[in-house]
């Protein structure tokens, strides 16, 4: 009954705000009068919130309507960032205005416009140098903070069947720690492979076991592989609060710890320089990407389940620094292609935003790597079954990947028939993989403790304008 009562005073309402309204008051109507007209005039339902409709006004609310409703909604809803979901048939919810995520058709269109862009490798090269400048200024890091001295703290090694495992900590930046388990060959020959991986955003993160298959596999392999904490996640959590990692320097300080990492894998006298590599998935795709992006160190890439032309990430990780407005607006199929000509796989899936990469921006990075005559050195395998994860049909797409590009032994991660075989791999409690103690008993005296100590630590090591600071 209220909710009769409710619609029938808000027809009254607007009955009479229209006949008296006119462009002297900017014909305003309250924004919940606007959506309940326009769920009368185009048969749809849009699902109430109370909180985001309160105290709002539309002004020139008519002027806004179109034969479209979701043009309509559009238009009505932009001025106060806000926008819809499809929730079913002529069935609407509101949400914040997502600045991370296009529709298809919108990041289909804006790929199409940056391809326009350049046209050979020589214009796509100064392309390439404009993004990767504007990318390390609006990361934080031209310059970088300057390096610690401090020697990685190493605990606990193991050795299993074929490989060994041990806890590394890195201090990135002035008591600033990165943790991560270190796997290597048990027994190499020669400069050994280098492999980074950085974490998504799994449940357990680095801990889980298929993190843990594919670390170990690739060791089997005959790779050398740090598999890192997110920022705020895992044994980050000694130094800053869960939430620290949704703000946007945490996408600094992610980017910071890769590159960290590399320097010190890339440090150790066994570490082969020229075979280097980077996998992750999910918002470790989006790093796999953007290091990739800045660092020709990296020789090798596969980023999982995040090549995308539409959705550039929606955790502040991934997206909170203007990364993304770098020439004035780019994408992570853009990103993806500053690989070229550098082997790349991109592997996707049918459940999540890469399901259109094989007709959209697979086709793309095919013609970006053409202008190097190297169109082969780019592959998508593409799950069209699967959904968002990391699993065994994916691990086994990156290893004969990784096999081919770093002459590994593919052999180590099949079985006669070659079929995929994890089963050698010890799968280790979280608490065996921990470098600083089970209870954090090991951590420096110096470490940062607070986000409000990384910032101030971080604002004195690099410079920002003030715009910038405000935003972390």
């Amino acid at each position: 009954m209220s909710r009769i009562l409710h619609l029938l005073f808000g027809f009254l309402l607007l009955t009479t705000a229209t006949t008296a309204q006119t462009s002297d008051d900017q014909y305003r109507l309250p924004l919940q009068t606007v959506l309940d007209q326009i769920q009368q005039r185009y048969g749809v339902k849009i699902r109430p919130d109370a909180a985001m409709v309160k105290d709002k006004w539309v002004t020139y609310a008519e002027w806004r309507y179109r034969p479209d409703v979701d043009e309509t909604l559009k238009n009505v809803l932009a001025p106060f960032d806000l926008q819809v979901s499809k929730t079913g048939d002529k069935a609407y919810k509101l949400k914040p205005f997502q600045y991370h995520l296009k529709t298809p058709e919108e990041g289909a269109a804006q790929l199409a416009y940056l391809a326009t862009r350049y046209h050979d490798a020589a214009t796509w090269e100064k392309r390439k140098a404009e993004l990767r400048s504007c990318m390390w200024e609006a990361l934080r890091l031209s310059p970088m903070p300057p390096k610690p001295t401090s020697k990685p703290i190493i605990t606990n090694k193991r050795q299993y069947d074929g490989y060994t495992v041990e806890n590394v900590a890195l201090e990135t930046m002035p008591g600033v720690y990165v943790t991560g388990s270190l796997y290597k060959p048990l027994k190499a020959k020669g400069k050994v492979p280098v492999i980074i991986s950085p974490d998504g955003h799994f449940g357990d993160g680095r801990y889980r076991a298929d993190a843990q298959y594919r670390c170990a596999t690739l060791a089997r392999m005959g790779a050398m592989v740090y598999s890192y904490d997110l920022f705020a996640w895992g044994e980050s959590l000694l130094q800053f609060k869960s939430e620290d990692h949704r703000r946007s320097l945490a996408m600094t300080v992610q980017a910071l710890n890769g590159l960290r990492s590399l320097d010190y894998l890339l440090s150790l006298k066994d570490a082969d320089k020229t075979r280097v590599a980077i996998t992750g998935g999910s918002g470790g795709g989006s790093q796999t990407m953007l290091l990739t992006a800045l660092d020709d160190r990296i020789k090798v890439s596969v980023p999982v389940v995040m090549l995308s032309t539409y959705h550039n990430g929606g955790c502040p990780c991934e997206s909170g620094m203007p990364v993304h407005l770098c020439g004035n607006g780019t994408n992570n199929a853009e990103l993806a292609a500053m690989a070229a000509p550098r082997p790349q796989l991109a592997i996707t899936d049918g459940g999540d935003w890469t399901a259109h990469t094989p007709e959209v921006a697979y086709p793309y990075l095919q013609k970006i790597y053409g202008y190097y005559g190297k169109s082969s050195l780019v592959e998508n395998v593409h799950l069209p079954k699967e959904g968002h994860d990391y699993g065994a049909s994916k691990r086994q797409a990156m290893y004969e990947f990784l096999a081919k590009n770093l002459t590994l032994n593919l052999s180590a991660a099949e079985d006669k028939t070659g079929k995929l075989d994890e089963s050698k791999v010890t799968i280790e409690k979280e608490e065996t993989q921990k470098v600083f103690g089970k209870n954090g008993e090991l951590l420096p005296s110096n470490a940062l403790k607070g986000f409000e100590a990384l910032q101030a630590a971080f604002n004195k090591s690099t410079p920002a304008t003030e715009e910038a600071k405000n935003q972390n």
